[in-house]
């Protein structure tokens, strides 16, 4: 993606501090999201690793701090939405994992919990993995149209992966396994945001036929499931360990799509793809150790400055 990079225009390169701005914006509606989550569960005495009851969306609709999140991380998706408009998918979109070290940093000083040093080593396993896996795609990819055959594969391949989610959250929602709708969340949005690079680039060439609404229903479905995956997650882990899975697998899934389905990466050399491979096993690692180490992983959670909100 050499020749890529070097003929992107001043406008292209707007999106990259939108997707820092969106990172940031992640972070701490995530951190508002959990805290307002936890304390709905104490209210209503029930955990919400099983599913949301209509007694936790009452109140979540009535807590402060739920809904402040919900609006930043509304905000979030707007700034990434407008970076996906500027910059290429595979630049903008592995920006996020900005997110993670924001998202440990904050919920550790408002807990007052300590993060050890196999957390921290997790943290920045993940970070670096995800940063060489996106660093060789974009030096190594090339941008193709995208056709009408390749939506269908990626619709196609969506609705597999969709029946698998739900596979998933019914085997595994009483057992509040904080990973699998961590994996599960990362997953669909990873598709999520590759729908909404189809359908801006297909609005702005005009292109209003079916497969670009297929494409819109896709998103929304994606989106909503992978919202209640991620309220699943705050019952069973920290926040941290929520946006880890956002911003690490999310994206090797968009850049996974793109090489596989879009063949961006049918240019690249052997090593490369090695990379890819070794990088995304590096990330995903982080991701697991972060699940295993982290000291709030068993879903207990304090926050004395937003407990009350």
């Amino acid at each position: 993606m050499i020749e890529q990079v070097a003929d992107l225009d001043p406008t292209q390169f707007l999106g990259i501090p939108l997707a820092l701005v969106g990172a940031a914006l992640l972070a701490f509606g995530a951190q508002y999201q959990s805290r307002g989550l936890n304390k709905v569960e104490r209210i209503v005495g029930e955990s919400a690793g099983a599913g949301l009851s209509w007694g936790h969306i009452r109140n979540l609709l009535r807590r402060p701090s739920w809904v402040i999140g919900t609006l930043l991380l509304g905000l979030a998706v707007a700034f990434q939405i407008g970076s996906l408009s500027l910059s290429p998918l595979i630049i903008v979109q592995p920006i996020g994992v900005v997110g993670l070290v924001i998202t440990s940093v904050l919920n550790s000083r408002v807990s007052g919990v300590h993060l050890g040093k196999r957390v921290r080593a997790s943290i920045s396993i993940a970070v670096v993995g995800i940063v060489a896996f996106v660093t060789i795609a974009a030096f190594t990819a090339r941008d193709r149209p995208v056709t009408d055959t390749k939506l269908i594969v990626i619709l196609i391949t969506f609705a597999v992966v969709l029946a698998l989610a739900l596979i998933l959250f019914l085997a595994f929602r009483h057992r509040g396994f904080a990973l699998i709708y961590i994996v599960g969340a990362g997953v669909l949005y990873g598709f999520v945001a590759t729908f909404a690079k189809a359908v801006i680039g297909r609005f702005q060439q005009g292109e209003f036929e079916w497969l670009t609404w297929a494409c819109v229903v896709a998103l929304l479905v994606g989106g909503l499931l992978g919202m209640v995956f991620v309220q699943n997650a705050y019952s069973s882990g920290p926040p941290d360990l929520v946006v880890a899975g956002l911003t690490v697998i999310d994206p090797i899934v968009a850049v996974l799509i793109g090489i596989v389905v879009l063949q961006e990466a049918a240019g690249a050399p052997g090593w490369a793809v090695l990379v890819y491979i070794a990088s995304g096993i590096v990330a995903i690692a982080g991701v697991i150790g972060l699940a295993r180490f982290h000291p709030q992983a068993g879903g207990e959670s304090a926050a004395p400055a937003l407990a009350e909100s």
